[in-house]
């Protein structure tokens, strides 16, 4: 695997004429990368220190309009700048672009040239900071579940949306003959994720038509969350170069599986695991259990960064792989919380909650949030469930966006762990996206209403 470029090695290749240009980006609220092109030559020459762009980017919905409610950016206050800070231990090769670089950026206040907070990577960083105050790293892995359709994304938008082939005919959960038939995708998708720095396992067909899941080697948690969002950006790009357009969508079809994004998650402590112990009958250690007891608890609160969207819930459904309780049980995957690798020093916590629509900096911030809360109060762990964990009312989880927000807004754990402002600014984002859904009427209205209402 090609390691990330360094500051020197980029400034020998743009001498050579080998990068011409460099994505200056950021994360922004919904997991994509934003940014400039910069031309190589003015990003080592200067660029390198500092560009900037508007704070409405931090305070926006994925259509990029300028929603009132947020109290970091308002027209009253006239949107101004933040600092974009390129972080250079990021830069790597975009081996899907020819002569690109690319660099992830911290985003500061313009003024006092402080973290933003509700930063997504900022708001990961607090969260392990908080966990190496404790004497702890967290090592984490996610899964990246997607849709490939047959036509490109123009020639979808164009058909208003409702021209939708996947790929694939059948289910090919597993299938190497129908996965043949999209190595014209997945095979660079691989080797150029894997080129650029991103330490790819591989892919496979999922359980619906035309779906794949993409495996990342687990690293640490920072590590984690640029390594999803970078190859979540080149499975678009990858799949927009070969003709074909890619959902990331929790659900698109209401008879098919949804796309999920498990986050794989241990402590470490000194290189050695801290949720492995061996005298254990599953390998638990004290301390992981406190941990997971606190994403348990958590659960609720902690819902809306795994399921940002209306369209996230429609997902959690009996029978579909999906949860809908934050139950916990050993290598089961009904539960919201499948204990891995028990007995092992590879013993860690699957959290299968997610959609693939998630935010990786705010998932992992949440749950590591919720697992600090579990050993700072040393909760204790029920027994795991067994058998079929979509029987029973206990636990659950939000089932509606609105329900999640309120489980947001009132959760004073993570008030406590992120700030007052940080939880009330992704309360209105929530918020917005409900408002917008309000005043939108489905095809599924019309069709029902139009003649019998």
């Amino acid at each position: 695997m090609t390691s990330a470029l360094t500051f020197d090695d980029l400034k020998a290749q743009v001498d050579r004429g080998e990068i011409d240009t460099v994505l200056t980006c950021f994360v922004d609220m919904q997991g994509r990368l934003l940014g400039k092109r910069f031309l190589a030559r003015h990003f080592v020459d200067g660029g390198h220190e500092e560009t900037h762009c508007c704070n409405y980017l931090l305070a926006t919905d994925l259509e990029m309009e300028t929603p009132g409610g947020f109290a970091s950016a308002a027209w009253q206050t006239g949107y101004g700048d933040y600092v974009m800070k390129p972080d250079l231990s990021t830069l790597r090769r975009v081996t899907w672009l020819e002569g690109t670089a690319l660099v992830l950026c911290d985003v500061l206040d313009h003024h006092t040239y402080e973290p933003v907070p509700h930063s997504p990577r900022a708001m990961l960083k607090r969260q392990l900071a908080r966990l190496r105050d404790l004497g702890f790293d967290a090592v984490m892995a996610t899964e990246l579940e997607f849709y490939l359709f047959e036509k490109s994304f123009d020639e979808i938008r164009k058909s208003g949306f409702r021209d939708l082939e996947p790929i694939s005919g059948y289910n090919e959960d597993y299938h190497i003959l129908q996965t043949t038939k999209e190595e014209h995708v997945m095979r660079p998708l691989r080797n150029l994720l894997y080129a650029a720095g991103i330490p790819i396992e591989g892919t496979k067909g999922e359980a619906g038509p035309g779906q794949g899941e993409l495996n990342i080697r687990y690293a640490e948690a920072l590590l984690t969350a640029d390594h999803h969002t970078i190859a979540k950006h080149a499975v678009k790009e990858i799949c927009w170069q070969q003709g074909h357009a890619v959902t990331f969508l929790s659900k698109w079809h209401p008879g098919w599986s949804g796309s999920s994004s498990h986050v794989h998650q241990s402590l470490w402590k000194d290189g050695q695991p801290a949720f492995f112990d061996a005298d254990d009958p599953l390998g638990m250690s004290d301390l992981m259990k406190h941990y997971l007891a606190g994403l348990l608890r958590y659960g609720p609160d902690c819902t809306y960064f795994l399921a940002p969207y209306i369209n996230s819930y429609k997902r959690f459904q009996k029978g579909t792989f999906a949860p809908t309780r934050t139950i916990w049980s050993v290598d089961n995957r009904t539960a919201g919380f499948r204990l891995c690798a028990p007995g092992t020093r590879a013993v860690r916590i699957e959290n299968r909650v997610g959609g693939s629509d998630l935010n990786p900096y705010l998932a992992m911030a949440a749950q590591l949030a919720a697992g600090i809360k579990g050993i700072e109060d040393r909760l204790d762990l029920a027994p795991p469930a067994e058998g079929d964990t979509y029987e029973g009312e206990t636990g659950m989880l939000p089932d509606n966006l609105q329900d999640a927000r309120i489980a947001l807004l009132e959760s004073a754990m993570l008030r406590e762990a992120m700030g007052d402002a940080v939880v009330e600014h992704y309360a209105r984002a929530a918020e917005v996206e409900l408002e917008d859904f309000s005043r939108n009427i489905t095809d599924y209205e019309i069709a029902r209403g139009l003649e019998r209402a």
